[in-house]
Formats: structure tokens, C-alpha cells, sequence
């Protein structure tokens, strides 16, 4: 059993923890220069950081074809916005709670969930978070390189838009799309501090333009009227609610992601007020902004084309003018790296680092994280509105919920907020548990998830991956619900099996 003294780590006047002492933990397979604790002279990011960091991250493509898919799916403009506020609302709080150990300790996510998991077991989580977020990768370049293949197009013409076709796309879209990949690799490349610079710009600039577009639907339509008079297809009664809780459970996971790994930005904070404010000004607000230009727009396109468009980039191809085309989808372009390199990139890079710390750093693991990102084939997962919030956000939603359930019971429950920071990259420790994993967590995890997602169905209207009748036919009432079952079995298996240890060895 290795013990490192108490005195390797302090904490300074504002609660943060830092190691007096960083040869204490010593050259072994469980550290690198990333995954060590931020040192207190770097923890630097002030409130507009965070608040700009969610800016950039929630104005994007996919965030817009959250609240434009429940409008094609049947919602009108009340019920899609009260979905999404309260789903932001909902993932707000296990959000918060576990960016307060980035905050306090200086860790990312993987190093974190070492002291639940194990520093072995840690990679469990991790990994299912980094393969999640190539996904989110792969989703976010497609949408952006779709943006620079009609901006092009819109100067070239049929030259480009008309060009042979591969895949069962112009081999023009192809190239876009690896434009895009390129352009955020090399903004990866350059470290979190150039993401920071970017993020700071860019935010305020995707705000205005996505504002810009829903004032061009509000004048072409002739005002709100015509577009708030749109009727909802499901009511509120008994059609409305089947569609609400697979959606709103949709809505919350698509930032369940981040409410696991937040800790990868905010151990960069100055202090606790400084991340919660930030995050509490940037998260609900926004996603509320983009939701409400999202709703106008595509019920606009209701009004104008007769149908419901739910992709912002084919309304814009759609105007009449190049310039404003091109200005448009600049921005769009803008918003999705923006989005993409903090939401998606960044975790990855640390959740692949920690599972091969010899091997990979920073930059490195956000090259694999881009390149596994287009093995995932994203342009399948955006087809249609029914695989994009009920298969994909909702599959992965109630998995990562049980992983978060864990994290806060350990952190909150069981360990009241106390870690013992050097124990922390050292095997054979007090988190080294059994081989290096703690089983406790692993069958927190395993039952909050099956609880979650082994209902899993998909509509026999809709089609998708999974039997009508669910994967477990017993538990498929339990899918519609995904996120919250997963958060909730997670959290009180693993406060029970944990606090029953305690009990026992004292």
C-alpha cells in the first residue's frame, strides 16, 4: 500500500486545493502533465469566461435542431420552449455539483472519477464519455461542413453544388467536411488557451447572427402573429405526453455529457461564485435564446414554404441573396467550431489521456478523437428527427445518467467533498480499491443504466434500431424516462453499497 504524507497538498483562502509537493506522486502509468492538478496560479477563468464558454457551446446547429426537430415532430412554439428551458433547468443541478471538483481540486473529469471508480476503473466512464463526445465530434463537423458546402456553393454554382456524386453525396460536401475537420484540429493543436481566446470573440458574434436570422423570418412572415398562431399537432392531452417525456429526457441528455466532465473546465476557475455564476448565467439562458430562434424560424418556415425545415442551413440556402447566404452560414460555421472543439474535443482528449498517459497527451488524443469521429459516420445520426432525440440523445442520455448519479453520491454522500489529492495517481492507494477498480461503482453504473436504457424501443411509424417491444420488453416503460431512472438508480445503489463499507470497516 503506497501512503503519501497529508502535507503533500494545500488549500489556499478561497477553498482550493493545490499539491505542495507534485515529484510526491511520482513518474508512474497514471500521470502526465495534463492530467495533474491546475496550479493555483492558472486558475485564472473569470465569470464572462464560463459564460462565453456556454455561449459558443449552446449557439450551434445541433442545439438549433433541438427545439426545430420537436416542432417537426408535432409540438407547437409554447411546448417546445417549455421542454427545453426545463430540461436545462433539470441538468443545471448534477451540472454544478460535480464542476465544484474541478473547481476545488484542479482535476479533469477522468481524474476525478478515479476516486469512485478507481484508477483503473476510472477509464470505464471515461471512455464511455470520450466515445460519446467523438460522436457529438462527428455530428458537429458534418453539420459545419454542410455550412461550407453551400457557402461555396452559393459563389461557384452548379460547378460545385452539382459535382459527381460518392457515398451518396457530391464528392464536394466530402471535401467540406474535411476543410472542417482541419480547421478545428488546428485550433485543438494549439492548447486550451487558444479555445479560451476563441470562445471569447466568437461567442458574442454567433449570438448576433443567429438573431439576425430570426428577425429575417419575423419580417417575411409578417410578425409573431402568424408564427406563435401555429397550432400544436399533439395538444396537451393524451397524444402530447407520450411525445413529451422521451423528449424532454432527450433534451436533457444532449448536455448530459458535460454534467460529467465540467470539471475539465472549471478546474481552471478562480473560485466556486465565479464558475457557478458563469455557468448559471450562460447554460439556461442561452439554450433559451437558440430554443426561441430555433422555434420562430422553423415555424416561420411553416408559414413560407408550407413545411416544417428543421435544418437552419438548407433555410438559409434558401434566401435570395449570395451575400447574406454567405454571411449567414460564416457564422454558422463560426458557432459549430465554437461549440465543438470545447464540447467535444476537450473531454475526449483528457479521457484518452488518461487511459494511455504514456502515449497520449492533449494534442494527440484530440487527433484520435477527431479521426474516430468520422469512423461513427454522423451523417447517418442527423437524417432524421426521430434517431437524432429518441435513439441517439436518449440511448446515451440514461447511460451517462448513471455515471453521474455515481460522481455525486461519491462525491457529495459519501465523501463530502473531501479527496485526498496525490492518493489520486497513485496505485496501490486509498483509490486503487480491488486491482485498481472499485466493483461498487462499476455496479452502480451497470444496473443504473440497464434500468435506464434496456427498454430501449423504437416507434413502428418511425423506425430505428430497436425492437417495437424494447430490448427488455419488462423494463421498456422505464425508457421514456431514461435520464432520470439512470441518474437515480446510479446515485442510490452506489450512496448504499458505499456507505455500507463505511459502516462496516469502522
Amino acid at each position: 500500500m503506497t501512503t503519501v504524507s497529508p502535507r503533500t497538498q494545500e488549500t489556499d483562502h478561497l477553498g482550493r486545493v493545490d499539491l505542495t509537493d507534485r515529484s510526491a506522486v511520482g513518474p508512474n502509468s497514471f500521470v502526465n502533465e495534463e492530467l495533474l492538478p491546475t496550479p493555483l496560479p492558472k486558475r485564472s477563468w473569470t465569470t464572462y469566461n464560463y459564460a462565453a464558454l456556454w455561449m459558443g457551446m449552446a449557439h450551434n446547429i445541433p442545439s438549433y435542431l433541438l427545439a426545430s426537430g420537436l416542432i417537426a415532430l408535432g409540438m407547437n412554439w409554447l411546448q417546445a420552449f417549455l421542454t427545453i428551458t426545463l430540461a436545462n433547468l433539470i441538468v443545471l443541478v448534477p451540472l454544478l455539483l460535480n464542476s465544484h471538483a474541478g473547481t476545488k481540486y484542479g482535476i479533469p473529469f477522468p481524474v476525478f472519477a478515479r476516486a469512485f471508480y478507481g484508477l483503473r476503473g476510472a477509464n470505464l466512464p471515461a471512455l464511455l464519455r470520450a466515445f460519446i463526445g467523438c460522436g457529438w465530434f462527428g455530428i458537429q463537423t458534418w453539420v459545419g461542413g454542410q455550412a461550407i458546402y453551400v457557402v461555396v456553393g452559393e459563389l461557384i454554382g452548379p460547378a460545385w453544388t452539382e459535382a459527381a456524386a460518392f457515398g451518396g453525396y457530391p464528392w464536394t460536401a466530402w471535401l467540406s467536411f474535411a476543410v472542417f475537420w482541419l480547421l478545428q484540429m488546428a485550433i485543438i493543436w494549439r492548447g486550451i488557451e487558444a479555445l479560451r481566446r476563441f470562445e471569447n470573440w466568437a461567442a458574442p458574434l454567433v449570438t448576433v447572427a443567429f438573431l439576425a436570422l430570426m428577425i429575417w423570418i419575423v419580417v417575411e412572415v409578417g410578425g409573431f402573429g402568424p408564427i406563435f398562431a401555429q397550432p400544436s399537432e399533439l395538444g396537451w392531452g393524451a397524444e402530447f405526453w407520450p411525445v413529451f417525456w422521451p423528449s424532454l429526457m432527450g433534451m436533457i441528455a444532449f448536455w448530459a455529457t458535460l454534467s460529467l466532465n465540467m470539471p475539465d473546465f472549471t478546474r481552471f476557475a478562480r473560485n466556486q461564485r465565479t464558475q457557478v455564476l458563469g455557468q448559471v448565467y450562460g447554460l439556461p439562458t442561452t439554450m433559451s435564446f437558440i430554443s426561441m430562434v430555433s422555434i420562430v424560424v422553423t415555424s416561420g418556415t411553416i408559414v413560407i414554404y408550407g413545411e416544417a425545415i428543421w435544418d437552419p442551413v438548407e433555410v438559409a440556402s434558401r434566401f435570395s441573396s449570395p451575400v447574406v447566404v454567405v454571411i449567414g452560414l460564416v457564422m454558422a460555421v463560426l458557432a459549430t467550431i465554437s461549440a465543438n472543439v470545447a464540447a467535444n474535443v476537450v473531454s475526449p482528449s483528457y479521457d484518452f489521456s488518461n487511459a494511455l498517459p504514456r502515449l497520449l497527451n492533449f494534442r494527440t488524443a484530440g487527433l484520435l478523437t477527431g479521426v474516430i469521429g468520422i469512423l461513427i459516420q454522423p451523417w447517418r445520426l442527423v437524417s432524421d428527427p426521430q434517431i437524432y432525440i429518441f435513439t441517439w440523445l436518449g440511448f446515451y442520455g440514461g447511460v451517462l445518467a448513471s455515471v453521474a448519479g455515481v460522481l455525486v453520491a461519491g462525491y457529495w454522500v459519501v465523501s463530502r467533498t473531501h479527496l485526498d489529492l496525490a492518493q489520486l495517481y497513485h496505485p496501490g492507494g486509498r483509490y486503487w480499491f480491488t486491482a485498481g477498480w472499485n466493483w461498487r461503482a462499476v455496479v452502480a453504473t451497470a444496473l443504473g443504466a440497464l434500468g435506464a436504457v434496456g427498454g430501449a424501443y423504437s416507434s413502428a411509424e418511425g423506425g430505428g434500431p430497436f425492437p417495437v417491444d424494447g430490448l427488455i420488453p419488462l423494463l421498456k416503460p422505464l425508457y421514456d424516462y431514461s435520464w432520470m431512472v439512470g441518474l437515480v438508480i446510479g446515485f442510490v445503489v452506489y450512496a448504499a453499497l458505499a456507505l455500507s463499507a463505511s459502516r462496516t470497516k469502522a
